[in-house]
This record gives C-alpha cells, sequence and structure tokens, in this order.
C-alpha cells in the first residue's frame, strides 16, 4: 500500500524579525520540521492533537543531532501556512536483504537441515566397550549414527575427510542459563513456572556454544528459591524457534536450591521464610504434605458417584501442587543447587521420608566428603572442574572432588553453570586427567555420557553407537587438547557450526554490515547521528536477579 507524506512552503520568524526557510512536512499526521537558525540546527518530530478547536503540534527533537529539544506549536490562524502542499507517493519496493534463521549475525539464509554424512579415517572417542577406535569410518544417515567401520561408502553423502582428526559425542552442559529471558521467580516454591516459556532462539550464546562443541544442555532455573522452575532441555538448533530446540520426550526436571541463596544470607532485611536450614527442611516437607493432601482431596471427589458429584464442589486445581506430585510419584526429577554436605544430608533425608530419591546435586562442591551416601541414595553430582571459594559456602571445594565421587561410583559431571566456561568444557574435563589422575576416555564422559547419564538422555545421546542420535563433534586434534577446535558441530546429522564457514560468515556479516550503514547514508536526518553500540546481553548465573526482558 502506498505511503504518503505532505510537503509544505513554510518559514520561521525569529525575535528580531528574520526569517528562515524551513522543511515542513506530514509524514501521516506526524509533524516533521528541520531548519537551521545561527549555524545550530534543529531537527523536529512529533504528533498533532486538538486542544480548544486549535491544532497543536509537540513532540521531542534534536539540537545539532545531540541534545533532546521538546517542542511545541500552535495554529495562530486557519487558512495560513498551507501553500503549496502536494501528495508524494514513495518510491516504491526498497532492497531489504535477505532473511535469516536466526535473523542476526552468524544466521542462514536458510534453516540448517540434516544430510547424510560419511567421516573417514577418524579417531573415534566411543564411550563404549570398544573404547578408542583408530582409523574409523563413521556414517550418519537420517540423523543416526548408522554405520561404524572401515572402508564404509554412501551414496549422495557428504564425505569429510578426518586423518589427523578426532570424532567424539557432543558435549552436554548439565547446568546452564544461556538463552533464557530471566531465570529466578523469587517465590520461595516457584514449581509452577516453565524455563521453556522463556527460552530465547536468538541467544548468539548458542551459537558460542556450538563452537565450542556444545550440543545440549539443560536450561535451569536459578537458586534463589527452595523450589525453583521446570527446567527445559535443549538441543542447540541455531535457527530453530524456542520450540524447536526443545528435546521431544525426555523427561521433565525442576530445580531446588539449597545454601546461602535461599536463606538470604546475604541479605540482613530481609524476612521471607526459610532463613535457616531447619527451616529449609521443613519448607520440602511442608511442599510435599501439602500436596499428598491436596491429592486426597481429588482421590475423594473422584470415588464419588455421579450424584453425589452432582452436589459436590470439585477441588481447585493447583498447578503448584501438581508438579510436587509428580516428584513423589517419580514422573519429574531434581536437580539441586547445593554445596555443603550437611544439607545435601538433609534433603537425601526428606527425599526418602517420602518414598524417592534425588536425581543430581548440582555444584556438590562438598560431594568428596558424602560421596558414599550420595551413591547409596542414588544421586549423581554435577560439579565445577576447580572453581571454588567465591563464597562462604563454597570454601571447602577441591579439584579433586569430581574424581573422589566419580571413583566412588556416583555418576559424575562437569558444567558450566556460564556462557563462557561452557565454550570450553573439554578443557574442564582435561584438568580432570591433572586433577585426580582420570583417563582421558574417563575424563571425557564427565562432559559427554555423563551428563547424559544424568539427564536420562543416554539411550540417544553421550556415546557414539549405532543407532544413537548424530550429535558429535569433528576436532582438529585430540579433543582435550587446549590446541584442538571443534571443526564442525553436528546435531542430529546437520553441521550447526562449521570453523570453514564461521570464518565465511564473519566476512558476510561486515558485507552486511557496510550493506546497512551505506543504506543509513541516504536517509535523512542521520548524517551526523553518532553511532549507538546495543546494550550487551545479559549473562545469568545461579544468582541473577535481573530479567533480559
Amino acid at each position: 500500500m502506498p505511503v504518503f507524506c505532505t510537503k509544505y512552503q513554510a518559514e520561521l520568524t525569529l525575535t528580531d524579525g528574520s526569517k528562515e526557510k524551513v522543511e515542513f512536512k506530514m509524514d501521516g499526521d506526524l509533524p516533521v520540521l528541520k531548519f537551521t537558525v545561527k549555524g545550530s540546527q534543529y531537527n523536529l518530530k512529533g504528533w498533532t492533537k486538538q486542544e480548544k478547536g486549535m491544532t497543536v503540534l509537540n513532540g521531542t527533537g534534536t539540537l545539532n543531532f545531540g541534545e533532546d529539544q521538546p517542542w511545541t506549536a500552535r495554529m495562530k490562524e486557519k487558512g495560513r501556512g498551507t501553500l503549496g502542499a502536494q501528495k508524494i507517493q514513495d518510491k516504491g519496493p526498497v532492497d531489504l536483504g535477505e532473511v535469516f534463521y536466526p535473523f542476526l549475525a552468524f544466521g542462514s539464509p536458510e534453516k540448517i537441515a540434516s544430510r547424510s554424512i560419511l567421516i573417514t579415517d577418524v579417531t573415534v572417542w566411543t564411550n563404549e566397550d570398544e573404547g578408542i577406535l583408530m582409523d574409523t569410518d563413521v556414517l550418519l544417515e537420517n540423523g543416526k549414527i548408522a554405520k561404524i567401520g572401515t572402508d564404509l561408502s554412501a551414496k549422495d553423502a557428504l564425505v569429510l575427510d578426518g586423518t589427523g582428526k578426532h570424532l567424539t559425542p557432543g558435549i552436554i552442559d548439565e547446568h546452564s542459563h544461556i538463552a533464557l529471558g530471566g531465570i529466578n521467580e523469587m517465590a520461595p516454591n516457584s514449581g509452577m513456572v516453565r524455563m521453556q516459556d522463556v527460552i530465547d532462539p536468538d541467544d548468539p550464546g548458542i551459537y558460542r556454544a556450538l563452537a565450542g562443541g556444545v550440543v545440549a544442555a539443560q536450561l535451569l532455573h536459578g537458586s534463589s528459591d527452595p523450589i525453583g522452575g521446570q527446567s527445559a532441555l535443549v538441543k542447540f538448533k541455531w535457527g530453530e524457534d524456542a520450540k524447536g530446540l526443545l528435546i521431544q520426550g525426555a523427561d521433565p526436571f525442576i530445580k531446588f536450591a539449597l545454601g546461602e541463596n535461599v536463606k538470604r544470607s546475604k541479605n540482613n532485611v530481609s524476612i521471607r521464610f526459610p532463613r535457616s536450614l531447619m527451616g529449609v527442611e521443613q519448607f520440602y516437607t511442608n511442599a510435599f504434605t501439602e500436596a499428598l493432601d491436596y491429592k486426597k482431596e481429588w482421590d475423594a471427589y473422584r470415588s464419588l458417584g455421579t450424584k453425589e458429584k452432582r452436589t459436590a464442589v470439585e477441588p481447585r486445581k493447583n498447578i503448584l501442587h501438581e508438579t510436587m506430585l509428580e516428584i513423589l510419584e517419580k514422573k519429574r526429577f531434581i536437580t539441586a543447587h547445593s554445596y555443603q554436605d550437611k544439607e545435601m544430608l538433609m534433603l537425601m533425608e526428606v527425599a526418602e521420608r517420602f518414598g524417592f530419591a534425588l536425581n543430581t546435586f548440582t555444584h556438590a562442591l562438598e560431594g568428596y566428603r558424602i560421596a558414599d551416601r550420595m551413591k547409596e541414595h542414588g544421586v549423581g553430582g554435577s560439579t565445577f572442574s576447580d572453581r571454588w571459594n567465591y563464597k562462604w559456602e563454597a570454601r571447602n571445594g577441591t579439584p579433586y572432588n569430581a574424581p573422589i565421587m566419580d571413583r566412588e561410583g556416583v555418576v559424575t559431571a562437569l558444567n558450566s553453570d556460564s556462557g563462557e566456561t561452557m565454550r570450553h568444557l573439554n578443557h574442564e574435563a582435561a584438568k580432570m586427567v591433572r586433577y585426580g589422575g582420570l583417563t582421558p576416555e574417563e575424563a571425557l564422559k564427565m562432559v559427554t555420557l555423563n551428563p547424559a547419564r544424568l539427564l536420562h538422555l543416554d539411550d540417544t545421546m553421550g556415546s557414539i553407537k549405532v543407532g544413537k542420535s548424530a550429535d558429535v563433534v569433528l576436532w582438529t586434534g585430540d579433543p582435550l587438547s587446549l590446541y584442538s577446535k571443534p571443526e564442525k558441530t553436528i546435531i542430529e546429522g546437520a553441521i550447526y557450526f562449521d570453523l570453514a564457514k564461521d570464518a565465511q560468515l564473519r566476512r558476510e556479516n561486515s558485507k552486511e554490515r557496510a550493506r546497512l550503514l551505506k543504506k543509513m547514508e541516504g536517509l535523512e536526518g542521520t548524517e551526523n547521528v553518532s553511532t549507538r553500540i546495543s546494550l550487551e546481553r545479559l549473562e545469568f548465573h545461579c544468582e541473577s536477579l535481573e530479567m533480559q526482558y
């Protein structure tokens, strides 16, 4: 539909009687005025309104493209100031550029699709009984690992020469907060909120994670609340929408939290319950007891006959209690933010009292102290490699924590809790060879197979085995080496990161930026406008209370 603007002949009379020409047009109902007075350029934009039958123009403009200038103009006489009005039709369609998926830098003009890929003569870290296979071929077809062997061939497959390179399962981050609009609801029991509702699929952190060989993650609620929100398990399919990132059919998880954050230890004026370890234990007990009472109400109502239901009051649906019931019925699984052994022991006792087992202690910096008890309970540990002493409750950490838990029989993973650390989780795993003497294969499992086990994804992810999802990374060298890089990160047979393509995209991004700046050069009022830098995205950690949007 054509866009019309109306241009007017106008002039400005100054207080000394002198006059200046004014560019004056109505862009629809919006007035636009430009004029120069004593060397200062005014650019005024605004809107129109009627006051007591008089047309009034007002708005905000700029002086010399910098200082804001509020302004108002009132019509003094009707019939004046509208000479020579003419309607000018817009020049028509303009070049808008391509659409990208996602619609920002490092996007693709088409959605990335799965294809047949044959990787030849590569060193394969299987994470299976076969161990590391040398000079092996791997065929990826229909999003699955189709064949593993030697001298393989496949019609119409993309052939990648793996000579001197290494192929591993994709890295999985058990604890992440990237690609979310906010992470802390702040209600003591926030079990009704869902992280999948605030996923931002356009977060550049996804592309950066892919560049580090990460294919999947658990996106967690923060740790402000004893009971946090429901997790989202995602694969980093760059260019898909939020729903397209979710791992379909994955078991549902929820975040619990222990320690300083939930007790508001750093906030002396907070009176929110709970405020102590005693209160935290009672809070969990109350939540599960209330959920069981809620179930009794519904069971009693459902047991009524048709005639009795006509006069009975149906219980009110409560999604918070229903979430707690899912835990009690072993349909939803707990990832518990934790640091100190005494708090982890308490939560295990609460769980056992109500007849279920915890799934994971995440952080778990004092897990090495109670690893035997964790194994007995059946809970896993997801921790940092060598990060501790950043607050009081983290003072007793040790880089030997993960190896000790692992050797005690606890399923142990390393996580990031950081968009930056996520990019080199392979290096975090390599530290376990130094601290605790794990073999390189055992160390790699801590960021691949073990997090898959903790997230109940190991039937389809975490190892290179025929029939599993084709979520793999082709490295330029040994995956635990500081000098190796992911050459290709592949999810379900689709190449979501390619080192060579990345270099090409950087050049194309520069060209696209230049194209946009060139188009801006011809726009009225932009000649002397200084460049504005977009605000940097927030990076969330467990304690972050801010919101991205």
